[in-house]
């Protein structure tokens, strides 16, 4: 029974963040014609005002993201072509991505090294889920079996680093970047900037339940490891 309450209260804590971002969202992701452009207007805008000279938009992008290594703002086409306060508030916080990448900010060159690492990892266990039961087949050794949860631990440690890291990453781009942009640019009405930062910590917090589920898959691993 006590452990049917904690896989409860665990669900409950990975799931209503998301609940809480996606009814934020759609709250306000209205038409506003009274908005002076959209979000994909909003981008090419800042990237000609801040002289963010190697930065592109792209604006059909399968989700709204900053990706560093192409240096663009890749934003949906909902979000891109739409004159919403969501997409407003949306465009605005990627663009805070591109300040700090501008600025060298450093927890977000650390985040971009570590996903790297992330993905030869993860490339490098898909190899070796294949060729471990193999070489434990021919070698009748288990130090394989071994090797591999070093293996799986040392990916599961490296999407805990890479989740912990992204969500200071993200309140600096939601706060310490877009809100000033929208309040000092004078993009927004008074009367919205409420709304705007409700926005800003739905963009924040999108990464909540990727760092509570990977400290999760850390802890059940490493019970695992010390049996």
């Amino acid at each position: 029974m006590h452990w049917l309450l904690l896989v409860a209260a665990i669900l409950a804590v990975i799931a209503v963040p998301q609940w809480w971002v996606k009814r934020t969202l759609n709250r306000y992701d209205k038409d506003r014609p009274d908005l002076a452009g959209t979000g994909g207007e909003l981008v090419t805008h800042l990237i000609k005002q801040l002289e963010l000279n190697q930065v592109t938009l792209l604006g059909d992008a399968q989700g709204d993201h900053y990706n560093p290594i192409e240096k663009q703002v890749c934003l949906t086409e909902s979000i891109c072509n739409r004159k919403s306060l969501t997409a407003v508030v949306v465009a605005a916080h990627e663009v805070g991505h591109a300040i700090q990448d501008h600025q060298n900010y450093r927890p977000l060159l650390l985040r971009t090294r570590i996903a790297r690492f992330c993905s030869g990892l993860e490339q490098a266990s898909s190899y070796l889920l294949i060729a471990i039961p193999l070489v434990m087949l021919l070698t009748r050794t288990p130090h394989s079996g071994l090797f591999m949860l070093i293996m799986v631990i040392v990916s599961v440690a490296a999407s805990v680093g890479l989740n912990l890291i992204t969500l200071p990453v993200e309140f600096d781009a939601s706060f310490n970047r877009a809100l000033p942009l929208l309040e000092k640019g004078g993009y927004l009405s008074e009367s919205d900037l409420p709304a705007a930062r409700k926005i800003l910590t739905a963009c924040a917090l999108t990464y909540v339940a990727a760092s509570l589920i990977s400290l999760l898959n850390a802890w059940r691993w490493l019970r695992l490891a010390r049996r």
